[in-house]
């Protein structure tokens, strides 16, 4: 799965690195790289969150797609 990723500066020092269609998934680094490698563990735990909370109906079927 690819998703988009913005890296910006923080004012305080550092990089912020949010995914705009994640809502709320957000991580800092001390440096672009480690914020990159910090929102990939973010993105992860994410998508485990909603896939734990998603609830189905008896007659639901499951279907994987590729994005």
């Amino acid at each position: 799965m690819k998703l988009a990723v913005v890296p910006e500066p923080s004012e305080e020092g550092g990089y912020t690195a949010y995914v705009p269609s994640l809502t709320g998934c957000i991580s800092e680094g001390e440096n672009k790289d480690e914020a990159l490698k910090n929102i990939r563990e973010s993105v992860e735990l994410y998508l485990e969150t909603v896939e734990d909370d998603a609830t189905y109906g008896p007659d639901s079927e499951i279907t994987e797609v590729a994005v």
